[in-house]
């Protein structure tokens, strides 16, 4: 009878191990068991951000650099807001140019080196505030070095969006797209509408052999891994980290007109399936 009391809570811990649909390496990368694909999805990582802060064990504050997309990040408190269960990511007018000589800022997050995952779904759900040079985006980078210095790792695009478009933007990149300009076989990018003036969920669901881009539960674009093609097309069987961040400028957003700041992208929830 003792030996059965014992070994109650052991098998209880085994059985939850088992009904896990992933494995977990490095302790934070959640790796999609094999089979899963065709079973139901369960919820294995999420932020509600219902915190009075950011949660630092899940996210990181993204620093500047010397793209494009990250020239104006901060880590200034300005550039964020948490209340009533959202996070706001900011881009605003620098109230400090004499300590920072850049005329607006803006805030974004990573879950670099905290969480990644290879292969499942994810969904969020945010709403996107529009101004000229306004460049919102959720996207995926490879968390580990599989392939060789950016873009042999790839690139997932969740959602892009400019100015005052009524589209969003998902796409993939990679060595095969940018270095051998293969943006067509098979296509790597498509558009879709969605509610401007409203919330909605952008999302991927991430297959070994397959990226279905979505919008509010709606398929809307899809990726496939192809064969008789460079190697370099599929660089998407790795972990990936997320970055949501709120981008002003850059050649493709264009100018920013500082008259419409502040902008700002508010992030309702974060989840993944597997």
């Amino acid at each position: 009878m003792k030996s059965i009391i014992f070994l109650t809570p052991v098998l209880l811990v085994l059985l939850a191990s088992c009904s896990r649909p992933f494995l977990r390496s490095a302790g934070y990368i959640y790796i999609q068991k094999d089979g899963r694909s065709e079973k139901k999805w369960k919820l294995v990582w999420k932020d509600d951000f219902s915190q009075r802060t950011l949660d630092t064990s899940k996210w990181t504050r993204i620093p500047p650099g010397k793209s494009d997309w990250n020239k104006h990040m901060s880590v200034r408190e300005d550039c964020f807001r948490i209340d009533s269960g959202y996070i706001c990511l900011r881009g605003i007018r620098n109230p400090d140019t004499t300590a920072d000589p850049r005329p607006f800022i803006t805030g974004g997050i990573y879950t670099k080196g905290k969480f990644a995952f290879q292969y499942g779904k994810i969904e969020i759900r945010a709403k996107l505030e529009c101004a000229t040079g306004a460049w919102p985006a959720m996207w995926m980078l490879a968390e580990q070095n599989k392939y060789g210095t950016y873009p042999k790792n790839g690139e997932i695009d969740i959602m892009e969006h400019l100015n005052y478009e009524h589209k969003v933007y998902q796409t993939t990149h990679s060595y095969y797209t940018l270095n051998l300009k293969q943006t067509k076989n098979p296509p790597h990018s498509g558009t879709a509408a969605f509610d401007r003036e409203g919330f909605n969920t952008f999302g991927i669901k991430w297959f070994p052999d397959k990226i279905v881009f979505t919008v509010n539960g709606k398929e809307t674009f899809t990726y496939p891994r192809i064969t008789g093609v460079d190697a370099s097309q599929w660089p998407y069987d790795q972990p990936f980290y997320l970055l949501v961040d709120q981008q002003l400028g850059g050649n493709w957003a264009g100018k920013v007109d500082p008259q419409q700041l502040p902008v700002q992208m508010i992030v309702d929830w974060v989840k993944v399936y597997q």
